[in-house]
């Protein structure tokens, strides 16, 4: 049974909650936040690759229904897109804000506000949306959010580029964490992602988390309340690396919940990259599919990429 109260509710009781929120913020006096291991005074604002000082930047926040079914609802998942980002994607899709920083600076009442607002609209989860570069400064909200009355599960929404000592941080916090899964090959993950060591560090991460909460649970509405959900964006030309990632996901656990995603489009720098100049064909995505069915995966969440039709749930096999 998937459990009826979010995980952090038992860390807030206890007093661990505030206790690893300090320890989190004190870290900032040299960063480790995330694998870039910058080593810099973020209390004192200083800033380098993640161009974040003492407090987060958000872009934005809303109830968001272009997230997967079991986190949007009826109500809508309840997003806070945090500005800036510890990858440099040639492709990304957002980087007005991940790159150009777009948004405002909050203090942790702010960010707390936020994720209480969400709640009093009726959203089904908080949604920390490219949280790894700012896991103190979630941490120290949510505090806040607690004591304000905040009950909503946590959705830990990102990268995968995350650091084992944040997401050690984050067990028991987390109720549903959502990584993507980008890139196999470090070669590859060097040349789209500007982070050669993305590979071995998001498969340690995915280890970390499903060690936490395990494979995705949903209550009797449809809703996800405990587990992974992991992303997985199909690139032009590049299935051998989609290949090796659903192997992987499947040695992890067959019921690992994918979402195997046909969005890509090639946007910011990907002009200068010829060979993923393209959106993936029908054949490109079929083959994905296949190839995920084929290491042993049965839970996916099928996106048709036409947002006129509504996506839902399917087991392929």
């Amino acid at each position: 049974m998937p459990p009826t109260h979010p995980a952090y509710l038992a860390l807030a009781a206890t007093g661990e909650l505030e206790a690893r929120a300090a320890a989190a913020v004190r870290s900032l006096a040299s960063c480790e936040v995330c694998p870039r291991n910058c080593r810099i005074d973020r209390l004192a604002d200083e800033v380098k690759v993640c161009a974040t000082g003492r407090h987060a930047r958000v872009s934005s926040h809303f109830p968001h229904f272009g997230e997967e079914d079991c986190l949007r609802g009826e109500h809508g998942s309840g997003t806070i897109f945090f500005a800036f980002c510890n990858l440099k994607c040639v492709f990304c899709q957002n980087h007005d804000t991940s790159q150009a920083g777009a948004g405002r600076e909050v203090t942790a009442e702010g960010l707390a506000a936020m994720m209480l607002e969400l709640q009093a609209l009726g959203c089904h989860n908080v949604n920390l949306v490219t949280p790894e570069h700012v896991v103190p400064e979630v941490l120290e909200a949510l505090v806040v959010a607690v004591r304000g009355g905040l009950r909503l599960p946590l959705v830990y929404n990102t990268s995968g580029y995350d650091s084992l000592g944040s997401l050690r941080l984050l067990d028991g916090v987390v109720d549903v964490y959502m990584p993507d899964f980008k890139l196999w090959s470090p070669a590859a993950a060097a040349r789209y992602l500007k982070a050669k060591d993305y590979p071995e560090v998001a498969r340690a991460a995915l280890r970390e988390m499903h060690r936490q909460v395990g494979a995705l649970v949903l209550d009797e509405a449809g809703l996800g309340r405990r587990g992974v959900l992991v992303r997985h964006l199909v690139m032009p030309g590049l299935l051998e690396e989609s290949a090796a990632i659903f192997r992987f996901l499947a040695e992890l656990s067959p019921d690992t919940y994918v979402n195997v995603m046909d969005q890509y489009r090639p946007e910011y720098r990907a002009s200068a990259y010829p060979e993923i100049d393209r959106r993936p064909t029908a054949a490109e995505m079929e083959r994905a599919y296949a190839l995920a069915r084929a290491a042993g995966l049965h839970r996916f969440d099928v996106r048709d990429g036409r947002p006129r039709l509504r996506r839902r749930f399917a087991y392929l096999g």
